[in-house]
């Protein structure tokens, strides 16, 4: 399991820093890439309550679409409208496929959309703002060093559960130990990545992004366990699905731009 964790994230670091580094389209591409596959993910879960079916292509088309039209320029009107139509268009789809159930389940799937993608694509507004590549940098590392922290002290000597009911492998030990190690790694960091950012400024974000990500993982756990799935799909070898990986930043990518907004 740690061979296939080590090597599929060998695979999508790699790949993610190169296009966070070369920005513009190509960092707004594979973060609709990703959207796309967890929104897709999360529909397909839904979907397994016979009182929720949700169309998971028009789900996940939506979710990448809103991280896209983040990176079109400021009169990218064309594209906001065309968005709109699908909309539009699904709950007509759906009215024609299932009427008793078309509004919830339109309701469900513009929810999911907006859930995944609306949120993601701040990391590709993050990115076109001034010290962009630093401050997505910034978030990145700060959310894997204090995911890293909750895991390992949690494993080691976690032992008062969290929320059980959700998420039984989640300890106090294992948040405070996730907590401590992301507001080392932003007061470091920080100044560091994000010029302008003075170590207390570093420290506040540590903090807000170690307490934001684990909320995204609780999220996707009442997904989860409202359909007693494990993992959202098995697309990514030791890790899970897509949905898996991102939740964290679903909540971290909001928290950190409007940081980077207050603060600039």
């Amino acid at each position: 399991m740690l061979r296939e964790r080590v090597f599929s994230a060998a695979i999508l670091a790699p790949l993610v820093g190169i296009t966070a580094w070369w920005g513009g389209w190509w960092f707004a591409g594979i973060v609709a890439l990703f959207a796309l596959l967890a929104a897709w993910e999360l529909f397909t879960l839904l979907g397994r309550e016979e009182t929720m079916q949700p169309p998971a292509w028009l789900g996940a088309a939506l979710a990448a679409g809103l991280v896209l039209e983040a990176g079109l320029p400021a009169d990218g009107l064309r594209f906001q409208a065309l968005l709109a139509l699908a909309i539009l268009a699904g709950l007509g789809i759906m009215l024609f496929r299932a009427p008793p159930r078309a509004p919830s389940d339109w309701l469900l799937t513009l929810g999911g959309a907006l859930y995944v993608g609306f949120t993601l694509r701040f990391l590709v507004l993050l990115r076109q703002g001034e010290d962009g590549l630093g401050w997505v940098t910034l978030a990145a590392l700060t959310t894997w060093i204090a995911d890293s922290g909750a895991y390992f002290i949690g494993k080691g000597i976690g032992r008062r559960k969290l929320w059980p009911r959700i998420s039984p492998k989640k300890t106090w030990e294992g948040l405070i130990g996730g907590l401590i190690a992301g507001a080392l790694a932003a007061t470091l960091l920080g100044p560091l990545l994000a010029p302008g950012l003075n170590w207390r400024q570093g420290l506040a974000l540590g903090v807000i992004v170690s307490l934001a990500a684990p909320l995204g993982d609780l999220s996707e756990s009442l997904f989860k366990r409202q359909v007693g799935a494990k993992d959202s799909s098995h697309l990514i070898p030791g890790h899970g699905g897509f949905f898996d990986r991102i939740d964290s930043f679903i909540f971290v990518s909001p928290v950190v731009f409007l940081l980077a907004w207050w603060w600039g």
